[in-house]
């Protein structure tokens, strides 16, 4: 398995289980599955409202004997409700409770988006708070105290653009390392990574299968059937999603893709056995269409703060 290397040199396996979407009831099974397969990169987030379910899978393989804590690598995420400094620390406490952990191996802020208490997935235009009146870097001097306290050995981001980056390297007294992102041969933001590999932030790929089965949007593309990835596939031996993350694995990236199914869950794990060359790359490269599965309209009720333009800063 590759692994990517931080600052201290801990090490991450690059490639991860994500859980975003995967139903209560199912993920618990999951997480075990994928440990016994050997997963030990188990990516989470407070939103997705599964943590005290993995929380409980987590605590019977590591009290089995199944797996070491100290063999994992967990990663959480703080909700845009918990952006004020005061805020973060009872957040995070709230996931290590829900996980049943001592300690998180990473910790990232979710969105650069600010909501107001009690308003988890927003509807209207005062449910936000505007990042001019509660910054980023507050909600980053509040991530750093959790990462002296030792309740995270790793602190990060998601969803930030190059120019979000700029901004909070001016005034981090701990820089962040992690920059979680939607990444795929249809979106290769390939600025986007440059900047991060040159400021040793290391990048996550979420959605790198795209999102099979999405159900907003009109026959939004599908890329495990597209013709360059299926021919790929077959000239490899392998399955289309096992090109999709070979592919982010070459590019020294971390895919985390999501399933509950097991047969499946084997394949992603086995698709760091596959070795794509400089001409396969080349030719997923091409695919590039600026395609967000994840757009952050949702974040855009009329007359609210924030819009495309000031989300991804592009």
């Amino acid at each position: 398995m590759k692994t990517l290397t931080f600052q201290n040199n801990d090490t991450m396996p690059a490639l991860g289980l994500g859980t975003w979407m995967a139903p209560r009831g199912e993920v618990g099974q999951a997480v075990r599955e994928a440990i016994r397969i050997g997963y030990r990169h188990i990516d989470c987030a407070a939103i997705y409202g599964n943590e005290k379910e993995i929380g409980q899978a987590l605590h019977e393989a590591t009290t089995s004997g199944e797996v070491r804590r100290e063999e994992l690598w967990i990663t959480s995420k703080l909700w845009n409700t918990k952006h004020q400094r005061a805020s973060v620390r009872p957040a995070l406490e709230k996931t290590l409770a829900d996980l049943r952990l001592d300690y998180l191996d990473l910790y990232l802020i979710h969105w650069p988006v600010a909501l107001k208490e009690g308003s988890p997935f927003p509807h209207q235009a005062d449910h936000f708070i505007p990042l001019e009146a509660l910054p980023l870097a507050e909600t980053w001097e509040g991530m750093e105290a959790c990462l002296d306290a030792g309740l995270t050995r790793h602190i990060g981001v998601s969803n930030f653009s190059i120019k979000k980056l700029k901004k909070l390297l001016e005034t981090a007294t701990h820089r962040p390392e992690m920059n979680q992102v939607e990444m795929h041969p249809l979106l290769t933001q390939n600025g986007l990574l440059d900047f991060c590999k040159s400021e040793n932030i290391i990048v996550t790929a979420y959605c790198p299968l795209g999102r099979p089965g999405i159900a907003e949007g009109i026959n939004p593309p599908q890329l495990l059937g597209d013709p360059v990835i299926t021919g790929i596939a077959q000239q490899r031996n392998c399955t289309p999603a096992q090109v999709m993350l070979a592919w982010a694995l070459e590019r020294g990236t971390s895919p985390i893709p999501k399933s509950v199914n097991p047969r499946r869950l084997q394949e992603n794990f086995d698709a760091k056995n596959v070795a794509l060359t400089a001409s396969d790359m080349a030719q997923i490269n091409v695919l590039d269409r600026y395609f967000r599965f994840v757009d952050g309209t949702f974040w855009m009720p009329p007359g609210g703060p924030y819009t495309l333009g000031n989300l991804w800063d592009e």
